[in-house]
């Protein structure tokens, strides 16, 4: 049964919505929005505006809107990377009744197009970069009136013929309106519609997910039961905003008046940011912790000698100790892993991860190396978030805990694939959940809908999990990211791509198979500090990362790593990819092999490196008969 306790109670009565009140009430000098100054060209440190700035900031730009005749219920446009006003621009939007869109800037003027064409888009935030881009197309979404530019100077900025029925306002002109005419809050209810975040998918065009304000109150009560926060928290903000498990953070940072700072809008510059910022909690997703993990072990080996023999000795002392619930002597720390600590800033006393499966391995690497709790959750957008996670206390890893109080979950079975609730010695199935959580379904879109919910309310994820003991919930499978070989043999690539990424040479990974061809081929997007330092050692000469990766002898190093990797996670034979392809180009949303979940684009990734499968695929069926198609 769905468990609705009194933590929840407390949101929805207490908050009435209206978290963003309470919290400019309740914290209303202490720090809430930080980002980093430019001094003389250099950034310094963090400058913060406190709860009661922002609560003043979300009143001015939400009277702002009305002063510009947007009516209530309106779309409201979000088109710029984490900044403070993106948040402000939300907290107005949930104190008058405005619908939020966020407009996912990777995604490309088409996707843009089309989202505020659907979703009635009237307002759209934006930055001076992103207007051009705006402009370009104005004609083509007839649905827009205003135009703020945020960071944008009055002066600058176009005007635009009165025919065309659209304003161009900087973001600081629109505040200075809205204070100047402050209007009473127009309160949601809880049934009503807080956001429309659409989901780029894997395929076709964006699906708009309805999301409630209801939905986020009872999601994030139900996943913070097991967590404590307190206003000398510090979050950093550098997940994308239009992304569900950001925005459930969000919500998160205010009900417990957390101080949370943005990173300057490049990833290249985090660690950077983390060292100023110095975070208490941390929220990633598997793809840097996997790289944080590469570059610690990398620099280990590399260091050699005594301080090679002082870490493999501090970490097993610590490992043995956890596994055993004692204490690790603060020896160990003092030694060696407070300086690890120290790339995140030094303080982070929670570490979370989602959005994809986190290794086992690499989680307890991570618990050992900084110390505090390490948790992994289970979500998607339309749950608001989370489904299920780690209990506190709970040491084992593989898994993604318990379910959120806030909903209840239930396999069903995938006759297909073999998952039934008869499985020995766990049942197995498809993910299902239902309660206030679940989304209102998509946008303008029923039959998408009908496809995920039943008539009985519950969403239908397409993952397929098993209840392990403590009423713990395993992920296992995708019942659509699914192929079968030629010989008959089903795989589930995701599972093969998570042992992979644990090869110190492979930053990502594309598995590819289908039932012309008997053997799996893989493409590799390379870790470059690793590649380089190998080609160093090999006294191999080259010009370029591409020149490397194109070298035989580096793609025999990676594969030969890559079963090595495989034989020890106990991977099936049909299950090792038997050639790869080397690229030093990342797989990003920015050349459209990532979704804005991190998840691959399947087949837009089997199109971008289709010459490289077909050429593999050649190659082996020379060498090896057995693997000509059938």
């Amino acid at each position: 049964m769905i468990i609705l306790c009194e933590h929840y109670s407390f949101f929805s009565s207490k908050l009435n919505l209206n978290f963003m009140r309470r919290a400019v009430d309740t914290f209303r000098d202490y720090k809430y929005l930080g980002t980093r100054v430019r001094v003389d060209g250099t950034v310094g440190e963090y400058k913060w505006m406190t709860y009661g700035k922002a609560g003043t900031a979300r009143s001015a730009i939400g009277s702002g809107l009305i002063h510009y005749g947007i009516p209530k219920g309106a779309g409201i446009g979000l088109y710029f990377i984490n900044r403070p006003e993106w948040l402000i621009v939300d907290h107005a939007c949930s104190a008058y009744s405005y619908i939020s869109v966020p407009l996912y800037d990777t995604l490309g003027p088409d996707a843009v197009k089309y989202i505020v064409n659907h979703a009635l888009v009237q307002v759209i935030f934006c930055v001076s970069q992103t207007l051009n881009s705006l402009l370009s197309y104005l004609s083509e979404i007839p649905t827009v009136r205003l135009i703020v530019v945020v960071g944008g100077i009055d002066d600058q900025i176009p005007s635009l013929p009165s025919s065309d029925g659209v304003q161009i306002i900087s973001y600081t002109k629109l505040f200075s309106q809205g204070r100047s005419n402050l209007q009473p809050f127009c309160p949601p209810k809880p049934e009503d519609v807080a956001t429309i975040c659409y989901t780029s998918g894997t395929t076709g065009t964006p699906k708009g997910a309805v999301l409630t304000h209801e939905n986020f109150i009872a999601n994030v009560a139900g996943a913070t039961i097991d967590e404590k926060f307190n206003p000398s928290d510090v979050y950093i903000s550098y997940l994308p905003l239009a992304h569900i498990y950001e925005r459930a953070n969000q919500v998160m940072t205010v009900y417990f008046g957390m101080a949370v700072g943005f990173y300057q809008g490049d990833n290249l510059k985090l660690m950077d940011d983390l060292a100023a910022l110095r975070p208490t909690v941390f929220c990633s997703v598997p793809r840097l912790y996997n790289r944080i993990y590469a570059g610690i072990i990398n620099a280990v080996k590399t260091s050699g000698g005594l301080k090679e023999r002082l870490f493999n000795a501090a970490y097993n002392a610590k490992r043995q100790a956890l596994l055993h619930g004692k204490n690790p002597s603060p020896m160990w720390d003092r030694l060696v892993f407070n300086k690890i600590k120290e790339k995140l800033g030094g303080r982070v006393r929670l570490m979370v991860s989602g959005a994809s499966p986190l290794s086992p391995d690499v989680m307890e690497f991570l618990k050992i190396c900084f110390g505090g709790r390490v948790t992994e959750g289970y979500g998607m957008t339309e749950t608001t978030c989370v489904i299920s996670c780690i209990d506190n206390g709970d040491r084992l890893g593989g898994h993604v805990g318990s379910p959120n109080p806030a909903c209840e979950i239930k396999l069903v079975d995938v006759p297909e694939m073999n998952y039934t609730s008869d499985d020995q010695p766990n049942p197995r199935g498809e993910i299902c959940v239902r309660g206030p959580i679940i989304f209102q379904g998509y946008y303008k879109d029923e039959a998408q809908t009908r496809e995920v919910i039943d008539e009985e309310g519950w969403l239908h994820t397409g993952d397929i999990g098993t209840w392990i003991a403590g009423g713990r919930l395993k992920i296992i499978d995708r019942k659509k990211n699914i192929f079968k070989l030629a010989q008959g043999e089903y795989i589930a690539p995701e599972k093969i791509e998570n042992v992979y990424v644990k090869c110190n040479f492979v930053a990502q990974c594309f598995i590819y198979g289908d039932s012309f061809n008997s053997s799996l081929v893989s493409v590799v997007s390379v870790d470059p500090d690793v590649m380089k330092a190998w080609a160093a050692s090999q006294n191999i000469v080259y010009n370029d990362l591409t020149q490397l990766c194109n070298d035989p002898r580096a793609k025999a190093a990676v594969l030969a790593e890559m079963d090595a990797v495989g034989r020890e996670a106990q991977l099936r034979g049909f299950e090792f990819a038997k050639a790869v392809f080397l690229v030093a180009e990342p797989f990003a949303m920015e050349n459209g092999l990532l979704t804005p979940t991190m998840k691959i684009k399947r087949p837009q990734a089997k199109e971008y490196f289709g010459k490289a499968i077909s050429d593999m695929y050649s190659e082996l069926s020379k060498s090896d008969p057995s693997q000509k198609p059938l």
